[in-house]
């Protein structure tokens, strides 16, 4: 990881705080890193902890990011929500996933690197990212109906979009649980990874995707999402040709190209 790290803290909406905040964020080369830091809380989603992640998103998209890498102080990723909060709940469950919704609506990549386990509402975390990394020791565990309440923020639907809808039934209404190297293989993750290795696997993929041209990547991420209603390969298409046009008549495009040729040229590449 590079040597120079500027860290903010988040511990209200507004993405401000002092040390000791549950979220803080960290800038290196165009990559926020959000690091859930409430570790003898295990990182519960409490409404609290949801604020601050909303508020870290935020202060990382102000601060210009072109990537978002999502981490947490160990040993557990997250242990989803507090069954304090569950019983005398101090906001309405629709306002505890606002950090989890803030995180989803990003325009930016986002890539969450799970070490330990994430559980209930805490496997919304990485669900609500684009890219999951895991390590051996990370394990995912909804668990939602052993505590008596039903999945919710969309936990069903983006679950079944990852493993499928015979996945998320073994996971939610039959109890099974997944390790990394599982979640990896069933599609939930995209790698598993070594612990070492986790936070820097993250950055390079986010550091390749802050240095690509940040209107280029929102509005690509923009037409991933948009591509999830398609339903054919002709609308497929037609939503895809309008955004290259689009891409087409950036302020530079041709240049750019000038440039990209010119350069394998010299190589013998052109």
């Amino acid at each position: 990881m590079e040597a120079a790290l500027t860290t903010q803290h988040a511990d209200n909406p507004a993405g401000t705080g002092e040390p000791g905040a549950l979220v803080t964020v960290e800038h290196t080369g165009g990559v926020a890193i959000l690091r859930l830091d409430d570790p003898k809380r295990r990182n519960a989603l409490s409404p609290a902890m949801s604020s601050a992640l909303a508020g870290a998103v935020d202060t990382a998209l102000a601060a210009g990011a072109g990537a978002m890498v999502l981490t947490a102080s160990p040993p557990v990723f997250c242990s989803g929500g507090s069954l304090d909060d569950l019983i005398s709940p101090v906001v309405p469950l629709r306002d505890s996933y606002a950090g989890f919704q803030r995180l989803a609506d990003a325009p930016v990549p986002t890539i969450a690197a799970v070490a330990g386990a994430a559980i209930g509402a805490g496997v919304n975390l990485p669900l609500a990212c684009d890219v999951v990394l895991a390590t051996p020791s990370a394990s995912f565990d909804p668990r939602f109906l052993d505590v008596g309440i039903h999945p919710g923020g969309g936990h069903l639907w983006r679950l079944a979009g990852r493993v499928g809808e015979q996945g998320a039934a073994a996971l939610v209404l039959c109890g099974d649980r997944l390790t990394g190297e599982e979640a990896a293989a069933a599609g939930l993750a995209w790698r598993c990874v070594d612990d070492d290795d986790l936070l820097e696997t993250a950055l390079v993929l986010a550091r390749r995707a802050a240095g690509r041209p940040r209107d280029l990547v929102i509005r690509t991420k923009s037409t991933l999402r948009a591509g999830r209603a398609v339903t054919s390969p002709a609308q497929a298409a037609e939503l895809e040709l309008a955004a290259q046009e689009w891409s087409v008549t950036r302020p530079g495009y041709t240049e750019h190209l000038i440039e990209l040729r010119d350069r394998l040229r010299s190589r013998g590449r052109g």
